[in-house]
């Protein structure tokens, strides 16, 4: 009888240690937003106070600008460039250089008339004997050289009316492209040294202060984006069947008189360790999953941190 004894008592006493907890335990939480610098610069402005309301747009942190707008006027004058030569290579030559090519063709061809009647006198010439065959090659030559420069002048007049190679046109297209994309760019990095709130919310952390440098990518702002606050809770494991999105609890919160109601928004698929506060000491290593449950819109004055629980029922017990 004393061995039944002594092998019922530590599992009676294992019964008494049994998870009786039926508190889903937490904490207040708005969404916190966090703001960083995209370049190393130096704050020029902080027009909002830590603990102030913001709206979305309004602007919480403005970096020095100078060096960015002389990047940013570097690649603005490098599209001007790029449109000016594209300009240049769709509308072809000038007039003034078209006329002046066409004088030359004129002239050359004048040349060619002029050593062609030369070369027939010098052949008449030499015919008769009165020259030698040399003056009549050197005719010939010269009548050559004329025919050559007519050729030359026809293909640069040629060349100044048929307008630039398609080829040239597309490169010029494609370096127009990329200058202005570079604008783009240099554009919205000037636009990210003002940094403006993404959400409406509280400002709730201002790291550095006015007419410090910062580094690149330092977080300067941090917001609470939530107007009203969300219960973030620890659901023990015996109540997560129950405890889906979408169901209504009451959540009660430390140091109010009044019960609060929310609907759950999200519940984890996965468990995850009790945190230190949610269970005893020989609970602590027990697995719960963590959820968030949407408050109601009175509860928009409670402040962030402030210890929460919600009663759970099991789908069993209803």
């Amino acid at each position: 009888m004393r061995h039944i004894l002594l092998v019922l008592f530590p599992l009676l006493i294992l019964g008494c240690h049994q998870d009786t907890s039926t508190q889903a335990l937490g904490t207040l939480e708005r969404d916190r937003v966090t703001f960083s610098a995209t370049a190393g610069e130096i704050i020029r402005e902080l027009p909002v106070k830590e603990g102030e309301a913001v709206n979305q747009g309004q602007v919480l942190v403005r970096l020095d600008s100078r060096n960015q707008e002389a990047v940013l006027a570097h690649a603005v004058a490098e599209q001007s460039r790029a449109e000016a030569y594209l300009d240049k290579l769709s509308n072809g030559e000038r007039p003034e250089d078209i006329a002046a090519g066409q004088a030359r063709v004129a002239r050359a061809k004048a040349q060619l008339v002029e050593s062609q009647k030369n070369y027939k006198r010098k052949s008449e010439l030499v015919a008769k004997k009165l020259i030698s065959q040399s003056e009549k090659d050197s005719a010939l030559a010269a009548r050559d050289s004329a025919k050559a420069e007519l050729d030359s002048a026809n293909e640069e007049f040629g060349k100044l009316t048929a307008g630039a190679r398609p080829e040239d046109i597309a490169q010029a297209k494609a370096q127009l492209q990329a200058a202005q994309a570079d604008v783009a760019l240099q554009s919205q990095k000037l636009e990210e040294l003002t940094i403006v709130a993404t959400r409406d919310g509280i400002l709730d952390n201002l790291p550095y202060n006015l007419g410090e440098r910062v580094p690149a990518n330092a977080i300067v702002a941090v917001i609470q984006a939530n107007r009203v606050p969300y219960a973030r809770v620890y659901v023990p494991a015996s109540y997560r069947l129950d405890f889906v999105p979408g169901k209504q609890v009451t959540v009660n919160v430390d140091g109010s008189a009044d019960s609060y109601q929310g609907k759950v928004r999200w519940v984890a698929s996965e468990a995850s360790f009790t945190p230190y506060y949610a269970l005893t000491e020989e609970e602590r290593s027990r697995l719960m999953y963590l959820a968030e449950v949407d408050l109601e819109e009175r509860a928009v004055s409670l402040p962030s941190g402030v210890p929460v629980k919600s009663y759970l029922r099991s789908a069993a017990n209803e």
